[in-house]
């Protein structure tokens, strides 16, 4: 695959994950938020688990031997820190808005650069750093250019953010070394399906916390629009595109890809639920856009020049 089409999946799987907040949101009025986890990504490692046999048959007999245990053991590490932060963000999303939680989940635009560089010692191509400080003044600008009356759910969705860098940086590990990205994301959602069962339970049945209401099909049917958006488009399609388009992406320029989905988050916010975007968060949404350009353009530009001077 071409690195171009390759980001050009990210993007998409950004766009996807915008318009996904506002599921998010709209289903915590039926359900809690480890139940909604829970149901969400079962369903989506089910509906993914048949292209997992498509994917291994495509494999050359000679690499099906690739896959370790220690490769195993990394995807379910994948699926803990994957939960974490979409538990931090489904909760969060209780207290505060789409376009905020939007906002501050793009956080880990900078946060992926920094873990590379600085824990992993993997020096970046120099157009990454301008480029992250440009994303993270776009989504200052998205978020109303303030940061003043953050409350507890804000706080929550920025502790999730550093999981979702985590998760970026792991996934684009795991899918280049094993060549198995449809693999790697259904395990991912398998393991956050189940924590997300098991917290249901822990908070409802033994807890007895109001956060986590007792199971009631009423309620699941209610919220059944949303979980099956948040299945299958927002979960088994955008985040196996992800593992997909991560595989022939460098980890920090996919974060900046990724983290196009605070610009639509914002747009699908005003649109479905009339939050109100600012003309500040206009100006943002075009230096985001200018951002995700310059990183595809300069890069290549960069390379076909050396090319042409060798």
């Amino acid at each position: 695959m071409y690195r171009y089409s390759a980001n050009l999946l990210l993007l998409v799987a950004g766009i996807t994950w915008g318009m996904g907040f506002v599921a998010q949101q709209t289903a915590m009025q039926d359900i809690g938020p480890f139940l909604f986890v829970g149901v969400r990504f079962c369903l989506a490692a089910l509906a993914v688990l048949p292209f997992v046999y498509y994917e291994r048959s495509k494999i050359h007999a000679e690499e099906t031997k690739t896959l370790t245990v220690k490769d195993l053991n990394t995807m379910l590490l994948l699926g803990l820190v994957f939960f974490l932060g979409m538990i931090l963000q489904q909760i969060g999303l209780l207290t505060t808005t789409v376009t905020n939680a939007g906002f501050l989940t793009g956080l880990y635009v900078v946060f992926v650069p920094f873990i590379l560089w600085i824990v992993l010692r993997e020096k970046q191509h120099w157009i990454i750093w301008p480029v992250a400080l440009a994303c993270l003044l776009g989504i200052f600008l998205l978020g109303g250019g303030h940061l003043g009356g953050l409350n507890i759910g804000d706080s929550l969705v920025t502790a999730g953010a550093v999981f979702w860098a985590v998760q970026v940086i792991m996934m684009g590990k795991i899918a280049q070394r094993t060549r198995r990205p449809v693999l790697v994301a259904t395990v991912q959602f398998a393991c956050c399906g189940l924590l997300g069962l098991i917290g249901h339970w822990v908070c409802s049945a033994l807890l007895g916390i109001d956060l986590e209401p007792p199971l009631a099909l009423e309620s699941l049917r209610a919220a059944l629009p949303e979980i099956l958006y948040a299945a299958l488009i927002a979960g088994a399609f955008a985040f196996t595109l992800q593992a997909i388009g991560q595989r022939y992406t460098g980890e920090a320029e996919a974060a900046i890809l990724l983290s196009s989905e605070s610009v639509f988050a914002a747009l699908f916010a005003a649109w479905f639920l009339s939050d109100r975007l600012e003309l500040a968060g206009y100006l943002g949404c075009a230096i985001m856009f200018a951002a995700i350009l310059v990183v595809q353009v300069v890069p290549a530009n960069v390379k076909a020049a050396a090319v042409g001077r060798g």
